[in-house]
This record gives structure tokens, C-alpha cells and sequence, in this order.
């Protein structure tokens, strides 16, 4: 609703994954959606909605998934890269990013080119995994959470709200809109799935999904994945990608509670005309 998509629009998508937001948008809004992604080869275990189909990469998945949906007339995809992309200037009437941009080796690189094929006028809205006002970076407690979040979660290097700021500045964008969605003081914190604490489970998704990050599971789990990769059902170092995750989560965790990252943070930027 804040990025204002109006029937028959193009828009593009910044790092779709498989489209599961194109889709839905082209089909609350009537829109024409194009997922931009950069994914040539990963390997998934395609799941029984794949037809039977070995499908390596997110675009064939993405592409195999609108089908089935009935909506490749409105929703495409288009490999590329978001820091050089393969459109001409003022190509877009509304562009969106969600958790995506956060992955640029640079923000302003990211948001210019975005600028770019955005046509005046037009409206972004992304959705920014940003390090808030608190975070001190000479703290090494706040350092080492930051850290642990970028080499679990594939991020170059988290940058602060006012860094961002700068970045839509510079490149041209005027900001209209800007909410961090995180920080609402809901009674349920955002980070609760991951925090392993029972006293937020609300339902039985919510036991099974704080379920699988308590302690004892996490431990279990380990355990399991050791027999397996002993066993070569899994990979050699399963247990050191799931070892990496966890931290990555426990970090996440303990900056939500910190209120020293957020992963919601909401701005919606305007073209001038």
C-alpha cells in the first residue's frame, strides 16, 4: 500500500529468490512484476511441486512456481546483477527490495542503480537489515554481534540507519516514509522463533517453531547431523554450516534484545519528477 502499485504498472522486484512476493503482489494488484536475481546455480532438493524436475536455480524454480500459479502473462525473471543492471534508464513505475539490498557490496552502488531505471516520479520501498543509533562500534561486545550476523547471513558489513540515510541522499532519492517495523513495543519480539524461549508460544506453529531452537533440540540435532554426515548422508561439514547458522541466530537474537540491529527497517523513497 505505501509503495502506491496501481494496476498494469511495471515493477520491479531487487533480488526475488523463487518470487513468492511477485506473485502475491501481481496478483493483489493487478501489476506486472519482474524478479531481478543473480542466481545461476544452487542447488535445491526440489520439493513435489516441482513436477518431478531437478531445478537448480532460484530463476527456473521461480519461473516453474509462476506457471503453476497461472501468472506468467504478469510476473517474469531476469538474471542479473543489482549493482549493474541489465534495464534501461526509467524503465520501472515502482520498485521494491525485501532483505536484499542489505547483501550490496555498497548502498548507494545498490540504490543508484535502482534510482536509475526507477522513471521520475516513482516510488521504492525497501526493506533494510540496519545496525540502529545504539550500536557502538568501539564496544566489542556490539562488534562481535555484529560480526556473527554478517558471517552467518552472507552480509559484507552492517551499516547504521544514518548510512542509509546518506545513501538515498546522495543518489537523489527524497525519503517519504521511515519506520523501523521492529520496534514497535509488540508484546511478542520479532526474534521470538529463534530465541528458543517457550514463553512466547502462542500456537502449535509457534511451539514447533521455538521448538526446533531450544537448547536441547539444537543439541540433538547436532548429534544427528554428525551420525548422518558419518554415515555420508550428508555433507562432511553439515555440522559446520549448522554450527555458523547457529550462531548467526543467537546473534540476531541478542541484537534484537539490544535494540542494537534491526532487520525492519522500512523506507519508502520518491523519484522527483
Amino acid at each position: 500500500m505505501k509503495l502506491g502499485i496501481k494496476p498494469g504498472e511495471v515493477v520491479l522486484d531487487v533480488g526475488c529468490g523463487v518470487g513468492g512476493p511477485a506473485r502475491e503482489i501481481a496478483t493483489f494488484t493487478d501489476a506486472n512484476v519482474v524478479g531481478l536475481n543473480n542466481n545461476d546455480y544452487q542447488y535445491h532438493r526440489p520439493p513435489p511441486e516441482d513436477y518431478g524436475q531437478k531445478l537448480t536455480s532460484r530463476i527456473e524454480r521461480a519461473i516453474c512456481y509462476t506457471a503453476k500459479r497461472g501468472l506468467s502473462a504478469h510476473v517474469t525473471f531476469v538474471k542479473g546483477d543489482f549493482m549493474k543492471m541489465p534495464f534501461a534508464d526509467n524503465t520501472f513505475d515502482r520498485i521494491y527490495s525485501i532483505e536484499a539490498t542489505c547483501h550490496a557490496p555498497s548502498l548507494e552502488g545498490v540504490y543508484s542503480e535502482i534510482y536509475r531505471v526507477l522513471k521520475p516520479g516513482g516510488t521504492y520501498a525497501t526493506y533494510e537489515w540496519l545496525l540502529n543509533d545504539s550500536y557502538d562500534p568501539n564496544n566489542p561486545q556490539h562488534k562481535q554481534i555484529s560480526y556473527d550476523i554478517e558471517a552467518g547471513d552472507g552480509i559484507p558489513a552492517l551499516i547504521k540507519k544514518e548510512v542509509a540515510h546518506k545513501a538515498f541522499a546522495d543518489v537523489g532519492f527524497e525519503i517519504i516514509h521511515d519506520e523501523d517495523l521492529a520496534d514497535r513495543g509488540d508484546e511478542i519480539p520479532w526474534y521470538y522463533p529463534l530465541a528458543g524461549e517457550l514463553k512466547y508460544v502462542r500456537s502449535i506453529a509457534d511451539f514447533v517453531k521455538v521448538g526446533l531452537m531450544t537448547r536441547p533440540i539444537r543439541y540433538i540435532s547436532h548429534g544427528f547431523l554428525g551420525v548422518l554426515a558419518f554415515l555420508r548422508l550428508a555433507p562432511p561439514d553439515a555440522n559446520k554450516t549448522a554450527d555458523a547458522l547457529g550462531v548467526a541466530a543467537d546473534a540476531l537474537v541478542a541484537g534484537g534484545r539490544a535494540k542494537l540491529f534491526t532487520p525492519m527497517q522500512l523506507y519508502v523513497a520518491r523519484k522527483p519528477e
